[in-house]
């Protein structure tokens, strides 16, 4: 990561082909993690591509635009940025596959990626002796430049996801200790760590903040947002990405100057700074914290789940007609057991509360409605689905139907009502 090597000879050099660090580049990087979040949502859901679809779609636009970037002989921001956010996209939906139509669990997805990871960057410092986004000036650097950029969106989507999801954090807490390690890598940078290991650990981590920033703006004020809705929180961050990346292209403000003598010169500046040590040592110490605070949460949420299953049974609700508890009426009749997932009516009563706005024909209410199943069964993953995988898989698959019938651009009110019935019988 410190030594510095040469293109080889005979390669031909390009202009630098990335932009330069500015906060423009930051800024636009997590603008863009929300908006090609929330492209793919729309695609999956509102079009009702389903999410193999949208992937298949996306890998094909992606494929398109890298063409595209490849060819070019410069940066230009409109082509470059265009290629980060259906990098976004697609890192992404890589990481949603594995989850929902594989069963991987994040944990390994996260475990996994971060090994890709570390193999590329191996492969691409063996190759060619530098990591550095400045050296950018040949077609094999920058292939492992976006093989890369792609794993870091997976990496960054499976670990926010665990944070949030799994361990039951929230995307508002998530981002805020996100922003922290990010905060603090930014001061390290200053201080002397090495710039090459800095920007990645940024780069990978800006991926869960965007979607926690996307989130909470979204998310209605009930559940703690600012009640934005996805759809305005996506046009807001769109035209703040249209505005920089015009900005840009008009002043220039982010072109590497100087062309490969000043981006080699501004190589050889970052060696010796003992970036190898530096990476073992920073590396060591997140995997630790990491895996520490992960097993401290996992083993929280398993002792409130014990906590609640020996909690004592609440009595049998009274019979109406005889004025005695149902549970009384007949004894020698065995006890319903509770179901493994624990009490579900809050679930049961939102779904009902859809199906009768559907019954009355509001449309319009019953996918706001529709909202808060999906925002309060994402906040109660961590505490359910240790429980039961398989059951909680089984009502999260329905309820990823009724969210697609009810957001589809063309709503078809006989189709939405089957999927509300299905999904109520499945919470029982």
């Amino acid at each position: 990561m410190t030594t510095h090597r040469a293109a080889s000879p005979g390669t031909r050099l390009i202009l630098s082909k990335v932009p330069e660090i500015t906060a423009y580049f930051w800024i636009i990087k997590v603008l863009c993690t929300t908006v090609g979040e929330s492209a793919a949502d729309f695609l999956n859901v509102n079009v009702n591509l389903g999410l193999t679809g949208t992937s298949v779609a996306t890998g094909v636009l992606l494929v398109i635009v890298l063409a595209l970037q490849f060819a070019a002989d410069r940066y230009t921001p409109v082509r470059y940025w265009s290629t980060v956010t259906l990098v976004s996209v697609f890192g992404t939906l890589v990481t949603d596959e594995l989850t929902d139509n594989l069963g991987v669990p994040l944990e390994i997805s996260t475990a996994v990626f971060g090994v890709l990871l570390a193999v590329v960057f191996v492969a691409w410092y063996r190759v060619e002796g530098t990591l550095s986004i400045h050296s950018i000036l040949t077609r094999r650097r920058e292939a492992f430049y976006w093989l890369a950029i792609l794993i870091t969106f997976a990496l960054g989507t499976a670990t926010g996801d665990l944070m949030a999801q799994v361990l039951g954090l929230g995307y508002l807490v998530s981002g805020v200790g996100v922003a922290v390690v990010i905060a603090a890598t930014a001061v390290g940078w200053r201080l002397g760590l090495h710039p090459v290991l800095a920007f990645w650990i940024i780069y990978v981590l800006t991926r869960p903040l965007g979607a926690s920033i996307g989130d909470y703006l979204s998310q209605p004020t009930a559940d703690g947002g600012l009640g934005l809705g996805a759809t305005l929180t996506s046009l807001i961050f769109f035209a703040g990405i249209l505005a920089i990346v015009v900005y840009l292209a008009v002043t220039k403000a982010d072109v590497i100057r100087g062309g490969p003598v000043a981006d080699e010169s501004t190589d050889r500046k970052e060696t010796g700074r003992h970036g190898l040590l530096q990476t073992v040592v920073v590396v060591g110490v997140l995997l630790a914290a990491g895996t520490g605070a992960y097993f401290w949460r996992a083993q929280a949420l398993q002792a409130e789940v014990a906590a609640e299953q020996t909690a004592p049974a609440v009595a049998p609700p009274a019979d109406p007609a005889a004025g005695t508890p149902t549970g009384a009426v007949n004894a020698a009749r065995p006890t319903v057991p509770v179901l493994k997932l624990g009490d579900l009516a809050p679930f049961r009563v939102i779904t009902q509360d859809t199906r009768n706005l559907l019954d009355r024909g509001d449309q319009s209410g019953a996918t706001a409605r529709i909202t808060d199943l999906e925002t309060a069964w994402d906040d109660a993953q961590a505490r359910l689905k240790p429980r039961d995988p398989a059951a909680w898989t089984g009502i999260d698959n329905k309820i990823d139907t009724v969210l697609r019938e009810l957001r589809s651009t063309n709503p078809d009110a006989a189709s939405e009502k089957a999927a509300l019935d299905a999904l109520l019988a499945e919470l029982g």
